[in-house]
């Protein structure tokens, strides 16, 4: 009974943990969507007008390969707002060895003065987030790179540290996966990290909350993964990492990269970090605007019709949290969009259903995409991911 009784209060201050979190810091310093598959089912041109979440900025930057007229990244959290508009500096100057020495190998020995010449480039919000914490791109921290700085970095950080002391061959078991030429040899590799990873404390581990506020995965998220997957928590992170190195190519798979090795490569990096995409970049990054705020005040604030909206998981968290805004955003959503509107979200969750019905009426989902191109997706950790169309 006791014990029952004190779940509410542990549920309680969880939220509140994770809405410190979350609010006092940096959360994501690299994206954590493929936008090779966005770009398949959004299909961008020149007359698109893009909504979406900043996250890190990396996917935004990606967008802006298919030519769209403007995208508005948008986002609560000053900071993701402020590592986008350092990435857009950087693009802009010019100086592509710079540029991917900070965010492709993620420090740079010239880091302060390569941020005084772009710091007045950057909106106030920036230069005051910039001004303290320049220095996680300095190559002599204890972390050496920016990518173990944030909290998801800080996450991935702790994980390696813990299973690279408790498991010393963990290190080259994870490199020769990545450096793995065939799906073959990949499965050889993640047999040995398996067999060595899943052990008691790893599996603890994972099941943390304190580890998945890091990560910016939410208590309701948690909660859809135990409630809606057959082996709860671990088993859910098990297999979808068990799937993503052992049947999608390692060799181009940047997001676990930069994780299990702190950098990126030249073959291996978003395409914002290719040097032939730089000129486009530089020509058509203007189109690109941050903002610090929420969708629905966006959309209040900047009517207009939009053609595409991306939201990436925030409804699980509203779904949970907040329906009333929730539905406010969809309304004004609704209100926002062209005829054909395209959206794009994902879940933790395996179904749409944290959707209400009667929002649900007025969009047209299309699964035959979605089911198609979510088992490709190289980040694999979503239950789902959903695309829709507004109906007229």
């Amino acid at each position: 009974m006791v014990k029952h009784a004190a779940r509410p209060v542990l549920k309680a201050a969880h939220d509140i943990v994770f809405k410190h979190v979350h609010g006092s810091n940096l959360i994501y310093n690299c994206a954590w969507e493929d936008p090779r598959l966005d770009r398949e089912m959004l299909r961008l041109d020149a007359t698109s007008k893009v909504v979406m979440i900043t996250s890190a900025g990396c996917n935004a930057l990606d967008y802006l390969l298919d030519d769209p007229a403007e995208i508005h990244a948008i986002d609560m959290n000053f900071r993701q707002n402020a590592l986008l508009e350092l990435k857009m500096a950087l693009i802009t100057r010019g100086n592509f060895e710079d540029l991917f020495e900070m965010f492709g190998i993620g420090s740079h020995p010239s880091h302060k003065t390569l941020y005084q010449e772009v710091r007045e480039t950057l909106s106030e919000s920036a230069r005051k987030f910039w001004d303290k914490r320049i220095t996680f791109f300095n190559p002599g921290s204890m972390k050496k790179s920016f990518f173990y700085h944030g909290t998801s970095g800080l996450a991935a950080w702790v994980m390696g540290q813990a299973l690279f002391r408790l498991k010393p061959n963990i290190r080259n078991y994870a490199l020769a996966l990545l450096d793995a030429t065939t799906l073959d040899e990949q499965r050889t590799a993640w047999e040995m990290i398996e067999r060595e990873v899943w052990t008691g404390f790893i599996d603890w581990l994972v099941r943390q909350p304190a580890l998945m506020t890091l990560l910016g995965v939410p208590r309701p998220q948690i909660k859809l993964i135990q409630d809606s997957y057959p082996g709860g928590l671990s088993g859910y992170v098990k297999d979808k990492m068990r799937h993503v190195f052992t049947e999608l190519p390692a060799a181009d798979n940047y997001f676990w990269r930069v994780y299990i090795t702190g950098s990126y490569t030249l073959a291996c990096c978003p395409n914002y970090l290719r040097r032939e995409n730089q000129d486009v970049l530089r020509a058509r990054v203007n189109r690109l605007k941050p903002y610090t705020t929420t969708i629905s005040n966006f959309l209040r604030e900047h009517p207009g019709e939009y053609s595409h909206f991306i939201l990436l998981d925030h409804q699980d968290w509203l779904a949970a949290h907040d329906t009333q805004a929730l539905r406010e955003e969809w309304e004004l959503i609704f209100a926002n969009s062209r005829p054909g509107a395209k959206i794009l979200m994902r879940s933790a969750g395996l179904e749409v259903d944290f959707i209400p019905e009667s929002i649900r009426a007025r969009l047209r989902f299309q699964p035959e995409i979605t089911t198609r191109l979510h088992p490709r997706d190289r980040v694999g950790t979503y239950g789902s991911t959903h695309f829709a169309e507004i109906l007229p």
